[in-house]
């Protein structure tokens, strides 16, 4: 163990000499820590101007957003700062253990009846009503949804991360993020070269370290997302690999715990014990990199008080347009082509998860809904027996 990960386990965090541990607030961190961006940014105004100009405006929308939340929360009604959308099931990568392709959301090929550009625009408008300011753009590979992309950075009060392979980046996308600073390209990376190329194929890690070098000579701001298995936890949370995102202009590094999609990938998943290692060294990382955003799921999530998916925190949105709870729980009673978010995030689904107490349980694995995979599905029956049953009544 080297200097900078023994030091992780000497945190006021790990509840040493009987200290007790730190709470820590996901929303109040992200957007704590997008002034942080602001004041290092500015430190070098004169290499990336544009970035302070968003950035600085970002923030007061941001606070804004807030405010109306809060309002809602007046009026009894929860209004969660996240929303993860998939706007395309099709990806030009087959990355072991993808829990996409696990789950048949994912496919080589566009599938039929996906939300056109202005259906996700008319998404996009309610958010910002809401006061929804972040919204992670996911896929498949979203770089096949450029249109999406095109009609995301119209809207400059939500930041838009996202999340890419990193493959399909080319002069016409490099273009697109210099121009529109709320969208944040995050790069999927798994620590050096060799874990790199493992899970994601020949000849990636050399792709992505090429994207970076590209977006760091504009200025682009940019993130990267590391899949954290037991095989490169100590890799990805290490001085060397930090640093190297670092230097190349990274400024967030999402670190989401591998979920195994079969009974052979389990022994991939960090235990309780790498989950602690993970947490503590986290905690050293963001004093010392303050530069930088650090975000973890789901550990994040726990520190905050539980799963935040369903609405407590976000929920997801499907390339059908289909509300879950989030993309490891692929399970939907609602369709936002007739209804709205609002009205979504009422759905009977996300009101029974929220109230059952699934969400605070303990799991084994990186999602708790994944490992209760069963549990959600018969929420599901159940409500649809009870609407059966109604309908005959009125009959």
């Amino acid at each position: 163990m080297n200097q900078f990960q023994a030091e992780s386990f000497q945190t006021k965090e790990a509840g040493a000499e009987g200290t007790p541990k730190e709470e820590f607030d996901l929303e109040e961190y992200l957007s704590n820590g997008v002034e942080n961006i602001v004041k290092g940014a500015m430190k070098a105004a004169f290499r990336n101007p544009r970035e302070i100009t968003y950035l600085s405006r970002y923030a007061l929308s941001a606070r804004k957003a807030a405010a109306l939340r809060k309002h809602a929360e007046g009026e009894e009604e929860h209004i969660p700062p996240f929303l993860i959308a998939s706007i395309t099931n099709r990806c030009n990568l087959h990355c072991a253990g993808c829990y996409a392709r696990s789950n048949h959301a994912c496919f080589d090929y566009n599938q039929p009846n996906q939300l056109s550009k202005e259906e996700w625009g008319n998404v996009f408008t309610e958010a910002k009503e809401l006061g929804i300011c972040f919204i992670l753009l996911a896929g498949g590979e979203p770089f096949v949804r450029k249109d999406v992309l095109e009609e995301a950075s119209l809207y400059p009060s939500i930041l838009f991360p996202v999340f890419t392979n990193g493959t399909m980046m080319n002069e016409g996308f490099l273009e697109l993020f210099d121009k529109n600073r709320n969208l944040v390209p995050v790069i999927s990376i798994e620590g050096g070269r060799e874990n790199t190329d493992v899970r994601r194929g020949s000849g990636v890690y050399d792709t992505l370290a090429e994207a970076m070098r590209a977006m760091e000579a504009r200025g682009i701001l940019y993130g990267a997302s590391v899949t954290v298995t037991k095989a490169n936890l100590k890799e990805v949370t290490g001085p060397e690999f930090v640093h190297f995102l670092s230097e190349r202009g990274c400024k967030v590094i999402f670190y989401i715990e591998y979920v195994p999609v079969t009974k052979e990938t389990k022994s991939l998943a960090l235990k309780e014990a790498e989950r602690d290692y993970l947490r503590k060294c986290l905690s050293v990382l963001r004093k010392q990199k303050e530069q930088l955003l650090f975000i973890s799921f789901p550990g994040d999530e726990k520190s905050s008080g539980g799963c935040l998916a369903a609405g407590r925190g976000f929920f997801h949105i499907n390339a059908t347009g289909g509300a879950e709870p989030c993309p490891f729980s692929p399970y939907s009673d609602t369709n936002i082509r007739t209804t709205s978010l609002k009205e979504a995030l009422s759905s009977p689904l996300f009101q029974q998860l929220r109230e059952s107490g699934a969400l605070l349980e303990e799991h084994a694995g990186g999602c708790v809904l994944f490992e209760k995979k069963e549990q959600v599905s018969q929420m599901l029956v159940r409500e649809e027996k009870q609407e059966k049953i109604k309908v005959q009544a009125k009959a």
